[in-house]
């Protein structure tokens, strides 16, 4: 097992290496990826600014849902980069290196890159928003919403990894899913920065039981605010969010163990 936390170790110091060997430039390039994202939100604090509220919810309150979404996908980046931009991996036959080393290739994906810049573009933003929020929404901080947050942050991080896992699987089959990508994942992730007591029923329905980013950050939100349009789901999705994750987690990586058995080399 030390092995294994060694070359840990050793993946995270050579990719950080990589990232961070042009200093100004990974500055730079994080406060774009910050700066990128914060755009949407300042649009939203002035949007508020003239409507007082969205459904009940006011701007701290939304501030305090983003801040889960940008926080739980900071840390999920970290980790899950390679299964992110597993369809390029495929494509050009370089996954093919990661069959030859002794070691599960699951691990090397997920271990041997990380998109530091979207890791502090995102999770910056959302510690940002957190601390500007926290302190506005009306929560009694105490140790059990503490332990509860960094719960529910885990099962978030587990959720958004159990998709990239099931789309890195599905580029085995497809080879391409940059579509799939953008209308599972990245299309859906713009109904999460909302309530989603705002949108239609089959939206929501999709939000919780298809693409569930309801457990990411809209749930979790409710749990500390108790917000009145909660009345309309059922009280136990306020504790699933760990639950979820790991589920899912779970099965995408039954999926992922089944499809790697179809791998055939594309070649570079």
């Amino acid at each position: 097992m030390s092995d294994v936390f060694k070359l840990m170790g050793v993946y995270a110091k050579t990719t950080a290496k990589s990232w961070f060997q042009y200093r100004v430039d990974a500055v730079l390039k994080s406060l774009a990826v910050f700066l990128r994202e914060a755009t949407g939100i300042i649009v939203i604090w002035f949007t508020l600014l003239k409507f007082d509220q969205l459904n009940g919810w006011d701007i701290y309150e939304m501030l305090f849902l983003f801040s889960l979404l940008f926080l739980t996908y900071g840390i999920m980046i970290i980790f899950f980069t390679g299964l992110r931009d597993f369809g390029r991996t495929v494509r050009d036959g370089s996954f093919d290196r990661f069959l030859l080393r002794p070691r599960g290739l699951l691990f090397q994906i997920i271990f041997v890159n990380s998109d530091w810049f979207a890791a502090i573009g995102h999770g910056g933003l959302g510690i940002t928003l957190f601390l500007i929020s926290a302190g506005k929404v009306g929560i009694q901080w105490n140790l059990a919403h503490a332990v509860y947050y960094l719960f529910a942050v885990a099962g978030g991080v587990l959720i958004q990894g159990a998709v990239f896992l099931v789309l890195a699987a599905l580029n085995i089959y497809l080879l391409e899913t940059n579509s799939l990508k953008e209308l599972l994942y990245w299309n859906m992730r713009k109904f999460a920065g909302y309530p989603i007591s705002i949108f239609h029923k089959a939206i929501q329905f999709i939000m919780i039981y298809v693409m569930p980013f309801a457990f990411v950050n809209y749930f979790p939100a409710q749990y500390l605010l108790r917000k009145s349009d909660m009345a309309q789901y059922p009280e136990i999705f306020l504790y699933l969010t760990p639950a979820v994750g790991i589920g899912m987690y779970l099965l995408a990586y039954l999926f992922w163990r089944f499809s790697i058995r179809y791998y055939k080399s594309s070649g570079n």
